[in-house]
């Protein structure tokens, strides 16, 4: 218990670095340079204002200086950070492996998956509050991707990934340019690509129907509470494919497993 403590602890700080990414790399700002300052008065945060969780519940979620409400973004960051960073330590530890624990492919194994768990929290909520995904995102994840599965997934074949990789990325393309970019975006293009390397065959299959499964409720939730027409509404895709990457690391194996057999019935 004290190791998984420990572990979401640490999530709590990745998640409030990865606010700093959400929060300004759509804006094209550094995220080294410049200290965090409150987006109304403008004032510089003390460090005692930058205590994962601890500041936002202690200052009741307002700004020390001009009592601003702060968004809730922030602190529903930190925690899904410290969850998802205590799950992907629970997975990683689950595995079948061969290796022994705390050798330094089990390591590189676990910083892989942290990793990549803190760039799809990322692209959810740039995609979700700025309708962006960015590249300083995807294009890193990618290549660290590509690099694990070429040079540690040595219990795999690398082929199921890239082609995985490559087929996603052009089938959302082929959305992209059926909808004119309307009914998806080239971020989602990229992020497709991204998946396929990250899942491989047949998780990347599972991950799809997941994110386009989640989608279309939450879509239809969302149009008959708004009572918008459906040609009005815009929701961007790039959460659903987060979450459908995320069920798809952890119970991909055992949905495709269903889904093979609930085929073959």
């Amino acid at each position: 218990m004290l190791v998984i403590a420990f572990i979401f602890l640490i999530g709590l700080f990745i998640g409030s670095f990865l606010n700093v990414l959400v929060d300004r790399l759509p804006r094209e700002e550094s995220v080294i340079k410049g200290r965090s300052h409150c987006e109304r008065c403008k004032n510089e945060l003390a460090w005692f204002d930058l205590i994962p969780l601890f500041s936002f519940i202690a200052l009741k979620g307002k700004c020390r200086y001009c009592h601003a409400h702060l968004s809730f973004y922030y602190p529903i960051v930190e925690v899904i950070t410290g969850i998802l960073f205590v799950l992907v330590f629970i997975f990683v530890n689950q595995e079948d492996v061969t290796y022994k624990v705390l050798s330094i492919r089990y390591v590189w194994e676990l910083l892989y998956y942290l990793f990549i768990t803190s760039s799809l929290i990322v692209i959810f909520f740039t995609d979700l509050r700025y309708g962006i995904i960015p590249d300083k995102i995807i294009f890193p994840a990618i290549l660290v991707s590509a690099a694990y599965v070429i040079l540690l997934n040595v219990q795999h074949s690398i082929f199921p990934y890239f082609l995985s990789a490559i087929g996603a990325c052009l089938f959302f393309l082929f959305l992209f340019l059926i909808t004119k970019g309307r009914g998806m975006g080239f971020g989602d293009v990229k992020f497709a690509f991204l998946m396929g390397l990250i899942l491989g065959f047949p998780k990347i299959v599972v991950s799809l129907y997941v994110a386009f499964l989640t989608g279309a409720i939450v879509g239809c939730i969302l149009i008959i509470w708004r009572k918008k027409k459906l040609s009005g509404t815009s929701i961007p895709f790039g959460p659903f494919l987060a979450i459908g990457v995320l069920v798809a690391i952890f119970y991909g194996e055992i949905l495709a497993q269903n889904f093979l057999r609930l085929a073959l019935l």
